[in-house]
């Protein structure tokens, strides 16, 4: 029993002091790099959020396209469904109309769904960027932690 509690806080310790040395800048000479990566890492966080907010506007106006297109869809299809009626009991002409209608609204149908994915392309970039954004946020904070850590020593 004793030397399960002994491997156990020495496991607790070993994981304890595990980040110390895994840090990758520990010394007052290495503060020329950190400060270079972290300038880095700062620029990469201002493009990254600039990006994102540049991604976040334009998402309103695909969305707004997307539905407008839904929307001449879905008349476009009760225009052929209509035209198609009258075209069962009609002449050859109203027949020929049905099937225009008919193609119009296949080609509408066709752009809405175009929108739709453009929206769903969108939100798939928004999420990519704020996934990256939090990536070189996370870098950052453990570039302070260095950047403590390496104040204290001195």
């Amino acid at each position: 029993m004793k030397k399960i509690v002994l491997l156990f806080s020495l496991l607790l310790l070993v994981i304890a002091t595990l980040p110390v040395y895994a840090q990758k800048y520990k010394t007052a000479a290495d503060t020329g790099k950190l400060n270079l990566e972290y300038v880095k890492v700062s620029n990469d966080i201002a493009e990254l959020t600039a990006e994102l907010a540049s991604a976040q506007n334009k998402l309103p106006d695909y969305q707004a396209k997307a539905k407008s297109a839904e929307s001449d869809a879905q008349d476009a299809a009760s225009s052929s469904s209509d035209q198609a009626s009258k075209a069962t009991n009609g002449s050859v002409s109203d027949a020929k109309k049905a099937n225009k209608r008919a193609k119009k609204a296949y080609n509408e149908a066709k752009g809405a769904r175009s929108a739709n994915n453009d929206v769903s392309d969108q939100n798939d970039k928004i999420a990519k960027l704020s996934s990256k954004l939090k990536k070189k946020q996370n870098r950052l904070h453990e570039l302070d932690e260095m950047r403590a850590a390496i104040n204290a020593k001195l």
